[in-house]
C-alpha cells in the first residue's frame, strides 16, 4: 500500500482502490445546509425532483449560523423555508440557538473519522481536524447528493506539511497558519489535500487544530487532515457514542510535495489588507490604529480561543470597539460558567449570540468606509465587512492585546 489519507477515505467511500487524480463516485455520510445557501438547494431540489424524499433523512442536516436571529424579512423567509423542508423531509435541524454549523455538527457527534461530508459552507474542511473528508460544494452537487446519496469527486493530490518546534509565549496556531499562508499564498494548495504532521501539531488541542484546517481554504486547498492525539480520539468517541476507526497514511504514501516549517522562533503574525497571504509580523505593523476588534469565527471561536483572550483582557478596558462571539452555545455556556463573560463585559466588550458573526457583512458590527478592523476570522478581502474598510487578521491573543491599546499590539508585552 502507498495511500494517503484522502486516498484511503475515498477508496472506502467508493468501494474501490483509488489514487490521486482518479474520478470516483463516493457515498456521502452527511449533507449540511446553512440558512445561507440552503434555500437555493431546496428550490433546485423541488424543481428537479418534485416531492421526492431525500436519500436518507438521518444524513441530512440544516444549521442556522449566518444571520441569526434573522435581521431582514428575506432572511426570515429563507429560514422558514429551511424549517418547512426539514419538517417535510424529517431531517435534522439546528435552529438559531446553536451556533456555527460545523462546530455544532461535531459537538453533537455527527462527524466521524473517514466520513464524507459535504455542505454549503466553504470552510466545511475544518472538520478534517477530526479526520473527516468534508468540503463545501455548489447547489447542484448538494441537490444530486440529496437525491442519490452519492457525489462525484476527483481524488486530490496531497501535500505533506511538517511543523516542528516549541511555540514561544504569545504565539499560537493562528500565527502558524498565517506564516504558512505567507509562504504558500492564496493559490498554493489549489485542489490539494494537506496532511499536517510534526511535534508542534501533535501538541495542539482541538481549537488549534481547527484553526489550521479551517484556513486550508484560504490557500485554495480541498481538505486538511491531522493525525488525532488521545484528546481528539476521546472527544470523537464520546460525542459519537461509538469507538471509531481513525486512518493513517501509509509510510510510503506518495506526496506531491513535502514542506517543512520550524516555528521555534515564530513571532505573532498579522495578515494585512486586503488578502490573507499579505502577512507580516506584529512587530512590523505594531502601532497601527484600529477602530474595532472581533474575536470569534469558525477559525477562532472555541472556548480555548476565548480563554486566551480573557487572560489578557482581565482587569483592562478596551479602547477599541470590541465584539466577542462564541462559536456555539456549548462554548458560550462554558465561558459563562468559568467567568469569561464577566471579564469581557468589564473590558467593555459586546458579547453576541453564537454565530458566524463578523466573517461577512450583514451582522452587527459592519464597518464604515476606511474603518479598521482587527479580526480572528479567516478572510480580509476588500468589502467583506464594509465598503473601503480595512481588515487585519490575527490570533485571539493579539486581538485582545490590541483592543486594550486601540492599536495593533504584540501580545507578548
Amino acid at each position: 500500500m502507498n495511500a494517503t489519507i484522502i486516498e484511503k477515505i475515498l477508496s472506502s467511500a467508493s468501494k474501490k482502490k483509488v489514487s490521486a487524480g482518479d474520478r470516483v463516485w463516493a457515498d456521502v455520510d452527511l449533507i449540511a445546509m446553512r440558512d445561507f445557501g440552503g434555500p437555493n438547494v431546496i428550490q433546485e431540489f423541488k424543481n428537479n425532483f418534485g416531492e421526492k424524499k431525500v436519500f436518507d433523512p438521518e444524513k441530512v442536516v440544516f444549521t442556522f449560523d449566518l444571520h441569526i436571529p434573522p435581521r431582514t424579512e428575506k432572511v426570515a423567509k429563507n429560514q422558514k423555508a429551511c424549517r418547512e423542508f426539514a419538517e417535510e423531509q424529517r431531517t435534522r435541524l439546528f435552529d438559531i440557538n446553536h451556533g456555527i454549523g460545523q462546530h455544532v455538527l461535531f459537538e453533537h457527534g455527527l462527524v466521524k473519522p473517514q466520513d464524507v461530508i459535504i455542505g454549503t459552507d466553504s470552510h466545511m474542511n475544518l472538520l478534517g481536524a477530526l479526520q473527516s473528508f468534508s468540503t463545501g460544494v455548489g447547489t447542484t452537487d448538494i441537490v444530486a447528493a440529496l437525491a442519490t446519496g452519492k457525489l462525484w469527486f476527483r481524488v486530490p493530490r496531497t501535500i505533506k506539511i511538517e511543523i516542528d518546534g516549541k511555540l514561544k509565549k504569545g504565539v499560537y496556531a493562528k500565527d502558524i497558519i498565517l506564516h504558512i499562508l505567507k509562504n504558500l499564498g492564496t493559490s498554493g494548495l489549489i485542489y490539494k489535500a494537506v496532511e499536517f504532521y510534526g511535534s508542534t501539531v501533535d501538541d495542539l488541542n482541538l481549537a488549534g487544530r481547527i484553526t489550521l484546517t479551517s484556513m486550508v481554504t484560504e490557500m485554495s486547498g480541498k481538505i486538511g487532515f491531522i493525525t488525532p492525539n488521545n484528546e481528539i480520539v476521546s472527544f470523537v468517541n464520546e460525542r459519537s457514542g461509538q469507538k471509531n476507526e481513525f486512518v493513517s497514511a501509509d509510510k510510503n504514501a506518495e506526496y506531491e510535495d513535502v514542506l517543512n516549517f520550524e516555528v521555534d522562533d515564530l513571532e505573532p503574525m498579522v495578515a494585512c489588507p486586503h488578502s490573507p497571504d499579505n502577512v507580516r509580523s506584529v512587530r512590523e505593523v505594531e502601532g497601527t490604529k484600529i477602530g474595532q476588534v472581533f474575536i470569534g469565527s469558525c477559525t477562532n471561536g472555541r472556548f480555548d480561543d476565548l480563554f486566551e483572550a480573557a487572560k489578557i483582557l482581565k482587569g483592562n478596558k478596551s479602547k477599541a470597539r470590541l465584539i466577542i462571539v462564541p462559536a456555539t452555545m456549548e462554548v458560550a455556556k462554558e465561558a459563562i460558567e468559568k467567568g469569561l463573560y464577566k471579564i469581557f463585559i468589564d473590558a467593555g466588550a459586546v458579547v453576541s449570540n453564537p454565530s458566524c458573526a463578523l466573517c461577512t457583512i450583514g451582522h452587527p458590527g459592519v464597518l464604515a468606509p476606511y474603518d479598521v478592523l482587527l479580526s480572528t476570522s479567516n478572510r480580509n478581502y476588500l468589502g467583506k465587512i464594509g465598503k473601503d474598510a480595512e481588515i487585519y487578521l490575527c490570533s485571539p491573543a493579539t486581538a485582545a492585546a490590541s483592543a486594550i491599546n486601540g492599536e495593533i499590539t504584540d501580545p507578548r508585552g
